[in-house]
């Protein structure tokens, strides 16, 4: 067993999908428990577009296959949060499987993603975590830079990445001079928090 504070990167690979809840909140809290202050957690699941139904997360057969255990995105990053990580990026998130309405018994079909991600163990800020999905704010003022006061500084004209709570109080903020571009679902740093 791992003590305190002894490693900087964690990583797993369907971690998600084989535990089941309460074995998973353990999981995440240990790799939480072992990593050095700014260490982090790098991860890559299949994720759900909506819940995963009762009579699919039953089957060990999905479970093994990593499947049944699929959480939504909300769901997944909520529980990295709870764990007790204040930043996540979003690496990359594509489509990964189709689960069939007639092969799984479904009323209609359900996309299965992959997502990749790193979690960082920082401290959560009052206002929340921070979740990089790739989105930019984009200053299109009259001023040569657009500064929130808050540690944001957008130069006019150059996209700026952001996380996904800062974009929603910039375009809130400044909604006819601050473009918010969309999630990429891909980021690799040099963010705002």
């Amino acid at each position: 067993m791992f003590t305190n504070f002894t490693t900087t990167i964690t990583s797993s690979n369907c971690l998600f999908n084989i535990f089941e809840p309460a074995d998973l909140t353990r999981a995440l809290k240990a790799a939480y428990r072992v990593l050095k202050p700014g260490g982090r957690l790098q991860m890559s699941d299949p994720i759900a577009t909506r819940p995963i139904p009762l009579h699919l997360q039953q089957d060990e057969r999905l479970r093994a296959m990593c499947l049944s255990g699929a959480l939504t995105y909300q769901e997944y990053t909520q529980l990295i949060i709870d764990a007790g990580f204040g930043q996540i990026e979003i690496r990359a998130r594509r489509p990964y499987r189709l689960l069939d309405k007639q092969t799984y018994n479904l009323d209609e079909n359900l996309l299965l993603e992959s997502l990749d991600s790193v979690a960082f163990k920082v401290q959560i800020p009052e206002d929340g975590a921070c979740i990089f999905t790739g989105k930019t704010a984009i200053y299109a003022g009259t001023e040569p830079f657009f500064d929130d006061a808050a540690g944001h500084i957008l130069p006019r004209g150059i996209p700026a990445a952001v996380c996904d709570k800062t974009a929603n109080k910039l375009g809130y903020l400044k909604p006819t001079e601050i473009i918010i571009t969309a999630s990429t679902w891909y980021y690799d740093g040099g963010g705002c928090c």
